[in-house]
């Protein structure tokens, strides 16, 4: 489990992680999938399972590490109607630890999905949250920001490794050769 100190910036980038969830937690039905374009069949088979394994920078911040490791794990993702997509995600905070519906506008830029949120509010945390995430083959990259505060991410697009019963950690080929787990 990574550790962090509670600064300012980690704060701005936890509460982008809970914007996904507190602004777009709606459940609509999903697509069939015979409905669904192959573009959008492509992405739901590389999201099926999967783990984004990578870094975050957060703009104007000196220190002697500008990288901090991210890692967002993804059980699914489905078209639920026109843009919008409903990611099941774990989420890892503390104590916390659970899986949601997470629902997301996606657009494309050509055969490039791209997860995007323009100045979102989150009760109780803030307003002013925004994000671009595209998807290519392997990568993801993108921008955050949180009012003032925001940066890049970007990173590796891993499948899972089925865990034993019980188990709740996600391994991926990566984390097993470093061993170790953020």
């Amino acid at each position: 489990m990574l550790h962090c100190q509670k600064t300012p910036a980690f704060t701005a980038f936890f509460a982008e992680c809970f914007l996904l969830i507190a602004t777009f937690c709606a459940f609509p039905v999903a697509a069939a999938a015979d409905e669904l374009t192959p573009r959008e069949q492509a992405f739901t088979q590389q999201m099926e399972n999967c783990v984004l394994v990578g870094t975050f920078t957060v703009d104007g911040q000196n220190d002697s590490d500008p990288l901090k490791p991210e890692r967002y794990e993804i059980e699914s993702a489905v078209k639920a109607s026109g843009d919008l997509w409903v990611f099941t995600v774990r989420i890892k905070y503390g104590k916390l630890d659970t899986k949601l519906p997470v629902t997301v506008p996606l657009l494309w830029a050509g055969e490039t999905p791209m997860v995007s949120l323009t100045n979102a509010s989150i009760p109780g945390l803030g307003e002013g949250f925004s994000a671009r995430v595209l998807f290519h083959e392997d990568r993801y990259a993108g921008t955050w920001q949180h009012g003032k505060v925001g940066g890049h991410m970007f990173g590796r697009i891993e499948k899972a490794k089925a865990t034993a019963p019980g188990e709740k950690k996600t391994q991926t080929d990566s984390t097993n050769k470093q061993g170790s787990d953020k």
